[in-house]
Order: C-alpha cells, then structure tokens, then sequence
C-alpha cells in the first residue's frame, strides 16, 4: 500500500526495523538492506526490538539496486553532516535520487529502495528526495505529507522545548502529560529591534511555507519544468519581502535596506537558538557586522568576485534586453522575458545559460550561511540562511532577497507603464466595497495572538512511543468578509477575474505614500472568477476562501491514533499556499492605516484556455494549479508589476478599480 511510505517520515534517525506509525507498524527488512552495524546483529533480536506494541508487520521486498556512480555517491554523502539545498553539489545530488525514486516501476519496488537509503543517507536529504518524488508520481501524489516540523521539530523549535518534550514523552503517563509551551519570542531580547518582528520571521507556518514551495518547485529534473516557474520564484519572494515591510511597519521599522554591496559587514546578528540533530550541534549564530569572504570547502570554492560577476551579467542583459543562451541570445520578451530572468537568477535547471550567468540567489544563501567558518578551519557547520526551512527566521533573508527583488525590478523598468485601456474593462464599475470583520466595525481587520498545538511524537527519535504536544503563540486575524458591489452596463453578462490587494496608506515618515513605492508594498490578498449579470451585482466573498492561503489545518495536520497518516483525497501539493493566520499584517493597537484595493478584469483576457477547478488551487496565486498553466495570462501581480506614470494610486484607478481607507487593529491578547 502506497500510505506505508508516510511511515519512512516517523522518526527519521530510528532505523526503519524500529516501531512507526505511532508505535502501532513496523518495517520487515531483509538483512541486507539493512545498514551494516545492525547486518551484525542476528535477525531474530533485530526485529524483535521496541516491538512490544506493534500490530503490523510491513515485509519490504528484497530487490538489487543501482550500481551507477550517482547512486555511490548519494550514499557516500554523510549521513550526520549539513545538507542544503543550496549548495550546487547538493543539489545535484538530491535530484540523483529523486530521480532514483522517480524511477521505480512499483510502489514496491520504490519502498523497498527508500527503505535501504533512509538508514544510510542524510535524514535531511532523504526526506526532501522522497518528499518531491511522491509529490510528483502518478501512482504517490495522492499521498498527504506529515507537516514538516513533525518530522525535524528541531529546525522549528528550541533546544529547551524539545528537551521538555523528551521528558513529557518518556516519563510523564499519557493521562497527565501537558504540552510543552513555547515562548512567543526567544531568540533575543527588546534590546534588539529586529526582534519585534520574531513572530513573523520565526513563524512555523511561514517557515513550513517556504520549504513546501521548493518541494513543489525544485531546482532541477523534468520536476523543475512547470508553468512560469521562474517568474513565480519572482513573485512568491516579492509577495514575501512586500508582507515583511508592512510587517515592519506595523512594529514601527522602516522598510528593509536591501543588501547589495558584499564588502560591507552584514548590521544584523541572528543567534537561532536552533539544536541540529543532524549533526548532533548548535545551529550556529552570526554576530554582528559579520562579513562574507571567499569560500573554500563542501566541495564549494567559490569568491565575491563571482556573485559581483553574476550580478553583473544578469544587468546587463536586463539592460540590453537580451540574455546569452549556450547557442546564441535570447530576447527578453515582455511576455516571457520576467520567466526567463526568475530561472536566470535561481540558477534552476531552466536557466538559459548557467554556466554564464551563474548561481547569484543560491550562493548569496550558501555565502551567509557561512560567514563564520568559510574554509572550515573550525568544523562548523553552515548557518540556518543554507535551509529553505530556516532561512526566514534570519532578518538578513529579506535584505538578500530585497537585493534580488532589485534584480527584478530593474527589469520591470524597461516595461511600458500600463496604459489606462490595457487596464480598463469596458461597461464594468465598481461602485463600493467593504470589509466586515466578525464581531467588529466596517473596514476594519481585526488581528491578535492565538494558541495553537502541535504533535510532535513524529520527530522525538529515540523516545517511548506517545503523544506529545507542543503549544505555541502565533499572530491571527478575525475572519471577515468582502463586499463589493459592481455595474455591468455591458450589453450582456460578462465574466471577470476579481483581484483583491492591501497596502499600508503611509511610510515610514507618516506621509501619504507616492504610487511609485507604494506599488511595490501591495500584498495580494484574494484573487477570484466572478460572474457579472447585466445591472447591479452584489459579490460577497469570505477571507477563508483567500487564493493565497491554505488553511491552518493544512499547515499543521496533526497525526494521531484517531487520524493517523493515510492517503487523502489531496495531493500534498495542496499545502504549497501561504498560512492562512498570516494573510494579514499584525497592525497597530491604534490601527495601522491601509489601503484595499479592488480590481475586476476581463476574464476573456485573463483566461488561459484551463479551467481552475481541478485539484490544488487553493493558494494558486504563490503555488499555481497543481498539472495546469498558471491560471491567468496577466503578468503575477498585475496591476502593479510595473512602474507607472501616475503619481497617486486615485490617479492610477480606472472605473474597474476602487480603493477603500481601513485599518488593522491589533489586539494585544492571547485567545487559547
């Protein structure tokens, strides 16, 4: 059965022969396939270890394996030592393997090769390779995940959390265990002001957002190969650096100062207060005005001088308007030229001419990360920017990343500004919208913190087998709802694409922002088909039905005896989308002011030729429509993709469009 591969998740430093699935399943390995320090022990003692309580017995089939360099070398990597997916020779590696699982005929065969690698390779390595393989199988996508943190609760939580976890689990009887609190903030005091935005950067559903994303999209295989894959790297990191900022403001911070000049020390200290089980160490810090040097080690030799290279090159073909490819030049075409830059500058498999243009997003993580041990002289491992799981916990990942949205911006210049016909929809006005919060006034978002659980018995390796919650404190929002009343003076009724955005009315100095700034900080919030009947519409649509989120039970899907793993009626796909608690911006105790924007376009422009009623569209404005085109033909982020000639956003409005001043009011209290 397909669903036992979900058990390899269980407790992934535990050899496959020891109890999963709650205790309840276990792996029947022939001897050989298992790893050698457990070949020495007699077969009978093997599999009769920790299985007092396990009700079913797996046999996994005995089967030969490749005998390819590729394959000696996915099992040389070592097994207690970093893994990132940054890392080029990594990467090469990690897709070897997923093309190794990829491969596999049966659903046999395929278990039977997971299991003799799980035990031998990188924990870390593993479960990314077998994650993306059963996410993209015909025969596995049906499979839903555990939540990551379920299986490496330590890239999430603190040493101290997890330390009172093993206890609870080991010695306290199930009738009086209590979850394990975890503090809001524990990474530095109020004397760091970077701090006051702990609860975004460190938050579990962002962190687990930008690690499901690249299992989605990897960087390489024919897994690589999707829809506007690149120009949707683009618009899920400015969509990212646009929600800190307004994060930002609502902490009363400035806007990011993007990070482009590498001889300079990075300002930011991050101490993560993150225990790597891999490697049995301390994720390490970084300390204050720390600077990057050249790098010689984890088969990395790689200088300054190259990102300042790459950098280089990738301007100048944004300025030229064309790009080298391995046979000659390619145009940046207004259509696709955003798709080509986005593979250009993650240096995914589709990039036209890596070799030129190089690795600039990847290695400026790899360059971070290990800023405090570059040539390995004191055998530390790399720091938490070198893991798409970790990497937003560290403030300077939106100052690299609002460098790379540079990169992007720069080309979005050489476009012509919107014209008001190319924006208009002809006999279509919206005449009013507002907001309604549950238990609140019009117009204005409601946020506040909540608690939340979470099992962790998945992840505790080497522990008695029981359940065991962490409880932690996360920023929420009241639910509310969209009212948006419109006049179809068309001749007939019309269909359009309903496009909702937020961003702050003010910056920094308390003034009215210019268009130009103010652009780049909308948030998409909503994005929906509508159907336009002749005369007066009402539309009214709920802000759990957002095509950005997932919501909160598909983020942290608890496991337990009652809901145990099994296969779903949804890919894990489906937990590609932004957490739902964080679709809005944490907001003032005064109310921060904001702006809601409201567009409806011509779906005949729109429209792509597929329907998106198919599987996984739920956060198909960061993720797509999981085996369709990206479900709109409008550049990701229209209308505000491009610089514009207008100075105000009332003077950018055409009769589709329409704004409405709110506010964000934060509740300073904690709703268990």
């Amino acid at each position: 059965m397909a669903e036992n591969l979900l058990l390899l998740y269980d407790r992934p430093f535990e050899p496959c022969f020891l109890p999963k699935g709650l205790g309840k399943k276990s792996f029947k390995v022939p001897p050989h396939l298992m790893p050698e320090r457990y070949q020495a022990i007699p077969e009978s003692v093997v599999n009769d270890i920790g299985h007092e309580y396990v009700n079913d017995k797996i046999n996994v089939k005995d089967i030969s394996f490749p005998d390819s360099v590729q394959f000696r070398e996915i099992l040389a990597f070592p097994r207690q030592s970093g893994f990132s997916l940054f890392i080029p020779k990594h990467r090469e590696i990690a897709g070897n393997l997923i093309q190794i699982f990829r491969g596999m005929v049966s659903i046999d065969d395929l278990l039977a090769i997971a299991v003799y690698t799980r035990d031998r390779v990188n924990p870390y390595l593993f479960n990314y390779a077998l994650s993306v393989a059963l996410i993209h199988r015909p025969d596995t996508q049906h499979l839903e995940l555990p939540a990551f943190i379920q299986s490496f609760p330590y890239k999430f939580l603190d040493g101290r959390a997890l330390q009172k976890a093993s206890e609870e689990i080991s010695v306290v009887p199930d009738e009086y265990k209590i979850p394990i609190e975890v503090p809001l903030t524990y990474t530095a005091t109020g004397l760091e002001e970077e701090q006051r935005l702990a609860y975004f950067r460190e938050d579990i559903g962002v962190n687990s957002h930008h690690w499901h994303w690249h299992l989605v999209y990897p960087h390489s295989g024919n897994e690589a190969n999707k829809d506007r894959r690149g120009e949707l790297f683009f618009y899920m990191h400015q969509q990212i650096i646009a929600r800190y900022n307004f994060e930002r403001f609502s902490n009363n911070l400035n806007r990011v100062i993007p990070w482009s000049d590498w001889h300079t020390p990075i300002k930011e200290a991050y101490f993560p207060k993150l225990d790597s089980q891999v490697a049995a160490r301390v994720w390490p810090a970084r300390m204050e005005n720390q600077q990057i040097r050249n790098i010689n080690r984890d088969n990395i030799s790689a200088t300054i001088g190259e990102l300042i290279q790459w950098n280089s090159r990738i301007a100048d073909g944004i300025d030229s308007g064309e790009v080298r490819t391995k046979t000659g030049f390619m145009k940046l075409t207004e259509d696709s030229g955003i798709d080509v830059l986005g593979n250009m500058v993650e240096a995914s498999v589709l990039s036209p001419n890596q070799d030129y243009y190089g690795d600039l997003h990847n290695m400026g993580h790899v360059f971070i990360s290990l800023a405090h041990d570059p040539d390995f002289r004191y055998l530390e491992d790399a720091g938490i920017m070198s893991d798409t799981a970790t990497a937003m916990r560290d403030p300077v990942f939106y100052r690299w990343h609002g460098h790379i949205d540079e990169v992007f911006q720069r080309y979005k210049a050489t476009l012509n500004a919107y014209t008001k016909d190319q924006m208009d929809f002809k006999g279509i006005n919206i005449n009013a919208v507002s907001v309604q919060a549950t238990d609140g006034e019009k117009n204005n978002f409601y946020t506040f913190w909540q608690k939340s659980s979470i099992q962790l018995s998945g992840g505790l390796d080497f522990r008695k087998w029981g359940s065991v919650y962490a409880r932690f404190t996360h920023l929420q929002h009241q639910p509310f709802t969209y009212n948006i009343t419109v006049t179809n003076n068309s001749d007939k009724e019309r269909m359009g694409t309903c496009r909702i955005f937020l961003a702050p009315r003010q910056d920094e100095r308390k003034v009215d922002f210019v268009f130009r700034d103010q652009r780049k900080m909308f948030i998409e919030l909503d994005r929906f088909t509508v159907t336009l009947k002749q005369g007066s519409n009402t539309i009214n649509r709920l802000s759990s039905d957002s095509s950005v989120t997932i919501p909160f039970d598909k983020t942290f899907k608890n496991y337990n005896e009652a809901n145990p793993p099994a296969q779903s009626a949804l890919s894990d796909y489906c937990r590609c989308g932004w957490p739902n608690h964080m679709l809005i911006p944490k907001g003032t105790v005064g109310g921060l002011h904001c702006q809601l924007f409201v567009m409806i376009s011509d779906y005949e422009i729109d429209k792509v030729g597929e329907t998106t009623s198919g599987e996984c569209k739920d956060a198909m404005s960061y993720c797509g429509v999981k085996d369709q085109k990206y479900p709109d033909k409008r550049a990701m982020g229209y209308p505000f993709d491009r610089p514009s000639n207008y100075q105000t956003l009332q003077t950018f409005l055409t009769s589709n469009m329409i704004v409405q001043n709110c506010k964000i009011l934060f509740r300073d209290q904690v709703v268990e």
